[in-house]
């Protein structure tokens, strides 16, 4: 299996899409051992990230998440510790 990056970009897709292609990405982080991880949304109308954000509230592998700060992506990315493996 080709380890697992630790970050996803969903830049450009559909909710729909982003929101299959991020519940994929976060079972494969979680079973490589991931611990943290950023999705990259983008800022746009902020559609995608209020998606992004309300599926990963509701994720059982999600222990937290917050918004980018300074340096790491801002509004445009989204930082998520996974519950440990």
């Amino acid at each position: 299996m080709p380890s697992v990056k630790d970050e996803i970009r969903l830049r450009q897709l559909t909710v729909a899409e982003a929101q299959l292609k991020l519940d994929k990405y976060l079972n494969d982080a979680f079973m490589a051992g991931l611990y943290q991880i950023k999705v990259i949304h983008g800022k746009g109308t902020g559609r995608l990230r209020q998606a992004v954000q309300e599926q990963l509230a509701q994720h059982p592998l999600v222990k937290s998440y917050r918004p980018g700060k300074y340096g790491e992506g801002s509004e445009g990315v989204t930082v998520v510790e996974l519950v440990p493996k």
